[in-house]
């Protein structure tokens, strides 16, 4: 299998985000006979998103199986069989559901390394959907990230792009921690360039996916997309925006960043979750820390308003920050 960089991805054949998740899956189970799958409906049915299609009939039930809906069970599989071990990806399908298993996330998960001494391993990967747009109301749209950097012992990423999504999952699963592999569901069907052999994106890595140099934008997963519809436009009033996408949360990439801002003097962070407690509202203070003196404007951040997502479609719209949001953000940041 061939090993692909992140200066090849330009140029390779397009596929969509779940599409680069699934070869990344077959690819990695086919390396390591120790990788298995479970979740709800992964296996016959190949997940509700179709992110594991095709896993069982080429691995058979032994490799994916499918789980009752007992997501406390499916967090605690994971972390039984990693210490045994093996090497689970477990899926809990919505980010929403891993309220129902936190004590195994926050007291078992996150502490057995830890609590023996970084003698056991726990080389675990948990999917989970996030992300508003769809009409799925409160209980299935949330963005929950801040709450799993918050734990010492997780690792958080959260790919905007089909080739991160690859890149990422693959890093994940060979990781020796436990990681949370978080989809937007908004980017799941969006098609880009992907390697197909072996590629590999190490966590802990941002990406600078615009060059610019008047302000930086940091964004998250879809937002991504919005602070790039958000920059072309700005462009045409002669402010020229970079983005960074950190992809992983957890660890963060905070010299990518820093050095960003160090070269346009502002900042922005924009992510889909709720604006108070937010990721942004961590990076926003690694900045003031380290960059202050860079800083021609105070950093700003935009997220979602303090409520649950709405069901109503043109409510949900309203709560969910978009591209015009972003642009006018920047402009008063720089024009006042």
């Amino acid at each position: 299998m061939t090993t692909a960089t992140e200066a090849t991805v330009t140029g390779q054949r397009e596929i969509t985000y779940l599409q680069a998740i699934n070869e990344a899956l077959h690819q990695e189970m086919e390396r390591d006979p120790t990788v298995f799958v479970a979740g709800v409906d992964l296996a016959a049915r190949g997940d509700v998103f179709g992110t594991t299609r095709g896993i069982l009939a080429k691995f058979g039930s032994e490799r994916i199986m499918d789980t009752p809906i007992s997501e406390n069970a499916i967090v605690g599989l994971a972390v039984g069989s990693a210490l045994q071990g093996l090497r689970p990806v477990v899926s809990v399908m919505f980010i929403d559901f891993i309220g129902v298993c936190f004590d195994v996330i926050l007291n078992q998960m996150a502490k057995n390394k830890y609590m023996f001494g970084g003698k056991a391993r726990l080389p675990l990967v948990v999917l989970a959907n996030a992300g508003a747009g769809g009409g799925m109301a409160a209980q299935h749209s949330q963005s929950l990230e801040a709450l799993l950097c918050h734990i010492p012992g997780l690792k958080v990423v959260m790919p905007s792009s089909a080739a991160d999504a690859k890149g990422l999952m693959t890093a994940a699963i060979r990781e020796d921690n436990p990681v949370f592999f978080i989809q937007h569901k908004r980017c799941s069907r969006m098609r880009g360039p992907v390697p197909e052999g072996e590629y590999v994106v190490p966590l802990g890595s941002a990406k600078v996916v615009r060059e610019g140099r008047d302000i930086t934008i940091v964004a998250t997963a879809y937002m991504v997309h919005e602070a790039l519809a958000a920059a072309e436009r700005l462009a045409e009033r002669g402010i020229e925006a970079e983005i960074v996408d950190p992809r992983s949360l957890q660890p963060l990439d905070t010299p990518t960043i820093l050095a960003s801002v160090q070269k346009t003097h502002r900042v922005l962070t924009v992510h889909e979750a709720v604006q108070f407690g937010g990721i942004g509202a961590e990076i926003t203070a690694q900045i003031a820390a380290e960059a202050f003196d860079y800083l021609d404007a105070p950093p700003i951040r935009l997220g979602g308003p303090w409520s649950p997502v709405p069901y109503s479609q043109p409510l949900e719209q309203e709560w969910i920050v978009n591209a015009n949001d972003i642009h006018d953000a920047v402009v008063k940041l720089i024009e006042g």
